[in-house]
């Protein structure tokens, strides 16, 4: 079979493709052939080497899968061989077969294309999960999504839309038309002040605030939100922070990105833990998925069936062979608004 290898931190020329045997199933596994694995910038964050815990050269790269049970492992008895599956690997899910967790896999229904449905493992369920798991959205609230014109920002403006939200983007001009189809008002990140704006959109601030950049940025989202009221009971707004965009520039790790985004973050932090008025957040799917794995699977399936009722609309920028996931991050900086790279073996 062929595996996609990262033997060194680096830019996309450090992705190889070998030739191996296929795996075995371990206690509690099962043998997966890959119909799809998603391609995302959280892919490129581990392949640089700037994603927090995440695997030491060499390894497979690949956060999410969608495939069919050859082989089941002792112990399994969730699924059977032919059952269509998917995961959230983190890592590994670039090889024609992959090995996973019974317990990780969710079943997915055979009549809907795979590469749209790995949209919803990783992207959708992000999204997903910071609206209504960790900031728990209600209608009529104002959400500002940083990076609005990503995967996952453009997921969270579909599913914000869905729940009855206000919603504000921020991205490049280039995205604008695509951040406002979704229903969003625009901010220009590169030539607005987006703390500025919001205060002019809402007077006292947003309700709650989806940030996937952090860092300096997470500190002007914190004084973007709604500041509550002891009194009233009123808790204010909630910042979820993921992710670290700016650690990684053109492809490699941004070594001043990181000394800009430890001590940015280390305040933030301190200033949630210190406000009665604002509450602050922190959000990993594969952290949330541990002990959950129960949400996780309830969400998968709201997402399916959102999907099914074309409420949803997961966008697949292009399908690339296994053999060119090289080419794959290299699409990966201007693909973004475009839709989801997809690896199919």
């Amino acid at each position: 079979m062929k595996r996609v290898v990262v033997d060194h931190f680096g830019g996309p020329e450090v992705l190889k493709v070998v030739e191996e045997d296929d795996p075995r199933p371990g206690p509690g596994e099962v043998r997966v052939k890959v119909l799809a694995a998603g391609v995302s910038f959280t892919d490129a964050l581990i392949r640089a080497g700037t994603y927090l815990g995440g695997p030491k050269p060499p390894f497979t790269p690949g956060y999410e899968l969608v495939g069919v049970v050859e082989e089941l492992g002792t112990g399994c008895s969730r699924f059977r061989v032919g059952d269509r599956v998917g995961a959230l690997t983190v890592w590994g899910a670039d090889a024609e077969r992959v090995c996973v967790p019974e317990r990780y896999a969710v079943a997915v229904p055979e009549d809907l294309d795979p590469a749209e449905v790995v949209s919803l493992i990783f992207p959708y369920m992000t999204a997903y999960q910071m609206l209504h798991r960790t900031a728990q959205v209600r209608s009529g609230e104002t959400v500002l999504v940083h990076g609005a014109a990503g995967r996952v920002g453009t997921a969270a403006l579909e599913l914000g839309a869905l729940a009855g939200l206000r919603l504000i983007g921020t991205a490049s001009a280039r995205d604008r038309a695509a951040v406002e189809r979704l229903g969003a008002v625009f901010i220009d990140y590169q030539h607005e002040d987006f703390l500025a704006r919001v205060r002019e959109l809402t007077n006292d601030g947003v309700d709650v605030v989806l940030d996937g950049i952090g860092g300096p940025v997470a500190l002007r989202s914190f004084r973007a939100l709604r500041v509550g009221d002891q009194i009233t009971g009123d808790p204010g707004g909630r910042l979820v922070t993921m992710g670290n965009y700016n650690t990684m520039v053109k492809g490699h790790k941004n070594w001043r990105g990181w000394v800009e985004w430890y001590p940015a973050m280390a305040t933030v932090w301190l200033w949630g833990m210190l406000s009665t008025r604002r509450r602050l957040s922190g959000y990993r799917i594969q952290m949330l998925r541990t002990p959950h794995q129960d949400w996780f699977e309830e969400d998968f399936r709201a997402l399916l069936d959102l999907l099914r009722d074309g409420k949803i609309h997961p966008v697949v920028a292009e399908r690339l062979p296994m053999s060119e996931a090289r080419r794959a991050h290299e699409l990966l900086e201007r693909s973004a608004a475009k839709g989801k790279l997809v690896l199919v073996p």
